[in-house]
Formats: structure tokens, sequence, C-alpha cells
């Protein structure tokens, strides 16, 4: 695996997109830090990055990949998240999504109300849909298998889903509306630790 360093040039910016770790400058692709070169393939072409671990490669999301993210904030629009993992691979450095209103859910997308989908800190299976702006990826929640997987009451207690659309605190009963990921039970606490564990 080929090192390199800062301001060692990479290849023509034609060729290759920047990726992590660098930059472009005169219709070329430089490092901006000393690492590991790597080149991906994304629907783009070919993005070359410089990553610090030689052990794991930069992943990054690509239309319809499955996500995990954690919920960052709401409004009555969007929610915004951290993007943890793509596929089965944590990430150590996150990227930004967003979840739009209409691509909450398949049907009555015009009666979607973010707060009772998502709350900050809920732990989401969400799709890859599109790029968005620069700073942002668009996902979405449509499908069943898609949605909260992990969420916790105003206790501290992990809740668990009642139906497709509320999770249950076991100690205190209260109920909470959700956008409710139809997942085997079984695999989220592995998940959830695996998220921990990389943080």
């Amino acid at each position: 695996m080929e090192v390199v360093i800062p301001g060692e040039r990479l290849g023509a910016s034609c060729e290759y997109s920047s990726g992590f770790g660098t930059y472009v400058r005169h219709g070329y692709v430089y490092a901006s830090m000393a690492g590991f070169r790597s080149v991906v393939d994304t629907k783009n072409g070919q993005e070359i990055s410089v990553y610090h671990d030689a052990s794991r490669q930069r992943v990054v999301p690509v239309p319809g990949s499955l996500v995990t993210c954690r919920v960052t904030s709401t409004n009555p629009r969007h929610c915004k998240v951290s993007i943890l993992r793509v596929g089965e691979t944590s990430l150590k450095e996150s990227f930004r999504g967003l979840i739009r209103k209409e691509d909450v859910r398949a049907v009555e997308k015009d009666k979607v109300e973010i707060y009772k989908c998502f709350r900050p800190g809920d732990i989401v299976l969400a799709k890859h849909n599109s790029l968005g702006d620069v700073q942002s990826y668009l996902l979405t929640t449509a499908e069943t298998t898609l949605g909260v997987i992990y969420a916790v009451s105003e206790v501290g207690v992990p809740m668990t889903a009642v139906s497709w659309a509320e999770m249950q605190c076991p100690k205190s009963k209260v109920k909470q509306f959700r956008k409710v990921a139809k997942v085997d039970i079984r695999q989220v606490p592995v998940i959830v630790a695996d998220l921990r564990d990389d943080r």
C-alpha cells in the first residue's frame, strides 16, 4: 500500500475526484496529510483519498447502501442524522445525512409528522437514496425494514417496539410514536454494541 506525504501529487483531477485527505489544485489532486493512498469506485467514477489507518479503507455511502445512523436534530421538514455505519462497516468518521418528510414512508407521505417518527438520539436503519447538497446524503426509511431500531425512553431505558408506529418503555410503560423498523430484534443489540465500541 502506497504511503504519501502532504503536498504529494496523486493524480489528475480529470481522472479522479478528490476524497478525504486530499485537495485539488491546477488540475491535479494532492494529499493534504500523510497517510495511505486509496482509490475507490463511486457512482461518479474513481475517488482518490488519503487515510491514516492502513487496515481500514474509507467506506462511503453509495445509492442503495444500507446505513445505520443516529438522529442529531429534527424539524417539521426533515431530520438530520450522523451516519455511523455503511453496510457491515462501522465508520471512524461519520457522514451527515438527511431524512426528508417525504422520504420517511411509502404511503400517506403528506400526513408524516417528523416528531412522531424520529427523536434526537434514536438509532435508525436507512437507505442512501441520492446525493443531497455537498454537506449531506439524502436517506430514506420508506421500506418496512427501515426506521428506528433503538430508542431510549425519558427515564433512560431502551424501549421496545409495540407496533410499526410506537415504542414503549418497559419500566414506565409510557408509549412514544416512532417510525419503527421491522427487523430481527436479536440483531439490534449487536448493531448498537458495535457502534458503541467504535465511538
